[in-house]
């Protein structure tokens, strides 16, 4: 299983991910130029990918879906409520359809799409589980629900959100108004809020973590590595790679 972070953040989100014989794209809020720029970037062909699984329907994470799954001739895994909220950037591509809340087979994968908290149509995070283990996502959610806990428990990588330092948010030039959105449940989570998931999350096989959609106007990445850092060394069960995302260039693969 390989896994990078080719965009992380407000202005555009995508995610590698290769396991087995499975090339996935997790959203695709970049251009599909800049996309396929990323993936070779990273070694990656993108004719060599097989679809574009979309966690939600807002722009920052299907931006370029419906441009890259036409040229590249693949389809889109998407649910139905997401396609038809994103049908104008969508149209006119192959679509995979699935259902909150059920498990599905796509190629040599089980995909477990599991409801978020956030203001989009139809928010999911994924548990995408291979011969090689389980990778947990999920971005873009306002609470720390019992599910998305439980969901995320014994996944080798996980990918999870540490959008906003709560001081930054308050004390920054946002209008009250979407300070109030991103605290809010359909909001986004902050990072002593992720350092608890994270916690939460911790087991012997926890190979590999992934902190992602930092807002550049309401965090610095140094806060949520020192954060994850201390808490990471702060325990002897696991010893997992620590990588912090960005929106300008793409991490390092990770392999496990």
């Amino acid at each position: 299983m390989k896994l990078s972070l080719l965009a992380s953040g407000s202005k555009g989100n995508a995610v590698y991910l290769e396991s087995g014989d499975t090339r996935l794209l997790i959203d695709a809020g970049l251009s599909a130029v800049e996309i396929m720029r990323r993936l070779a970037a990273i070694d990656v062909d993108p004719q060599s990918l097989n679809a574009v699984l979309i966690s939600h329907d807002h722009n920052d994470h299907t931006r370029g879906a419906g441009t890259l799954a036409r040229k590249l001739k693949i389809p889109l895994v998407a649910s139905y409520q997401t396609r038809q909220a994103a049908a104008a950037v969508l149209k006119k591509c192959d679509t995979v359809e699935f259902e909150s809340g059920y498990a599905f087979e796509y190629r040599d994968l089980m995909i477990d799409p599991f409801p978020i908290t956030h203001d989009a149509t139809d928010p999911v995070g994924f548990v995408i589980e291979s011969s090689e283990g389980k990778l947990g996502f999920a971005t873009d959610f306002g609470i720390v629900t019992r599910l998305i806990t439980e969901k995320l428990r014994h996944c080798r990588m996980l990918v999870i959100e540490a959008n906003h330092d709560e001081d930054m948010l308050m004390n920054g030039p946002y209008p009250w108004h979407l300070k109030q959105r991103i605290k809010s449940r359909h909001g986004h989570i902050s990072n002593s809020e992720s350092m608890q998931l994270l916690e939460e999350l911790l087991h012997e096989n926890l190979e590999g973590v992934f902190l992602a959609h930092l807002s550049e106007t309401n965090n610095d990445p140094q806060l949520p590595f020192k954060a994850a850092t201390e808490l990471l060394g702060g325990q002897n069960c696991c010893a997992p790679q620590l990588t912090i995302g960005d929106q300008y260039k793409p991490s390092k693969m990770l392999q496990i």
